[in-house]
């Protein structure tokens, strides 16, 4: 096959000199992601938000139903949307035993306590006692936002069957 000029017409039918068609696409084109990278573990992004609270930095992030932040005060904490669970992951700073079991098929979550959005407090209720508390200086709007945006993209019935009996 005979090398094509840049000046010479592109043989993509355009009209245009192949240095202002095609090979202008190709210079720009992203090269591809390496696939073995890609996959993202809960564990890791676990890691993440115990190093921003490790570090003092405040941070919110969302990975499908999940939502990671981070607070002022160092501790870390990850919430699930779809039952309205919640566990802390960090604590001043210092990361707490990983209750996250996951392989290739499932994923199993050791929550420690429900929560709510309520008059702009995020509220925790402990599973073991039942007891109430509010998160303080939790980023109430931020996960507010977070959670009206999980709730758009995933119905009900995708939310429900997230969960294995």
């Amino acid at each position: 096959m005979a090398k094509i000029g840049r000046n010479q017409s592109c043989p993509c039918g355009s009209g245009k000199k192949h240095k202002h068609c095609c090979l202008l696409r190709k210079k720009t084109a992203a090269p591809p992601r390496p696939v073995e990278n890609a996959q993202v573990t809960l564990s890791r992004e676990i890691s993440k938000i115990q190093q921003a609270a490790a570090a003092g930095r405040v941070k919110l992030f969302e990975l499908g139903i999940f939502i990671f932040f981070s607070l002022e005060n160092r501790d870390a904490w990850m919430l699930d949307t779809s039952e309205m669970d919640a566990v802390q992951v960090a604590e001043k700073g210092v990361p707490l035993e990983s209750l996250v079991r996951e392989d290739d098929q499932t994923i199993e979550i050791d929550w420690s306590h429900s929560f709510v959005l309520q008059d702009r407090k995020l509220m925790l209720a402990d599973h073991e006692d039942g007891a109430e508390e509010e998160l303080e200086n939790a980023p109430t709007g931020r996960i507010n936002g977070a959670l009206r945006r999980i709730m758009k993209q995933y119905s009900p019935e995708m939310l429900q069957a997230v969960h294995a009996v």
